[in-house]
C-alpha cells in the first residue's frame, strides 16, 4: 500500500545484482508456491514491484505471464501425491468456485482501468490482510 501513496525507489540494484538477485526471488517464490499450492503471484507481485520498481499492474502482468508455469509444476506435484482426491469429494463446490473465477475474470478484465489505483489497492490490502489473520488463526 505505501508504494501508492508515496514514491519509494525500488531496491536501486544495479543491473548486475538484480539479475542474480531475480533468478533467486523467482526460485524461493516459486519453491513457496508449489508447497502451498498457489500460483505465486501474492509473492511475486511485490517483490517485483519492491525489487525492480515496477507499478502495480506492470508487476501483476508479468504475474499472469510466469505463473502458469509454476502452476503447472504445482499440479504435477500435488497430482502424483494424490492432494487432488480433496477437489472430487467437494465437486460442486469445486466447479462452483471455477466458474466464479472464470466468470469474475471476464468481469474483471471489462472494468480494467474503472477502478484507480487508490481504490483497488486498499481492498486488496485488507483482503490480504483478512487472509493472512486467518491463515495465523488457523490450527
Amino acid at each position: 500500500m505505501l508504494t501508492h501513496t508515496t514514491t519509494p525507489d525500488a531496491l536501486a540494484l544495479p543491473l548486475w545484482a538484480q539479475i542474480p538477485s531475480g533468478v533467486a526471488a523467482g526460485l524461493g517464490i516459486g519453491v513457496v508456491a508449489a508447497i502451498m499450492g498457489v500460483a505465486g503471484g501474492e509473492l511475486l507481485i511485490p517483490t517485483v514491484v519492491l525489487l525492480f520498481g515496477e507499478d502495480i499492474k506492470a508487476a501483476g502482468s508479468l504475474s499472469l505471464l510466469v505463473s502458469p508455469p509454476t502452476m503447472l509444476v504445482a499440479f504435477a506435484r500435488y497430482s502424483r501425491d494424490g492432494s487432488f482426491a480433496v477437489l472430487g469429494a467437494n465437486l460442486r463446490f469445486t466447479t462452483v468456485m471455477a466458474l466464479g473465477s472464470g466468470v469474475g475474470a471476464v468481469a474483471g478484465g471489462l472494468l480494467l482501468g474503472v477502478f484507480p489505483d487508490l481504490v483497488l489497492i486498499p481492498a486488496l490490502a485488507a483482503i490480504l490482510l483478512v487472509s493472512a489473520v486467518k491463515l495465523a488463526r488457523h490450527a
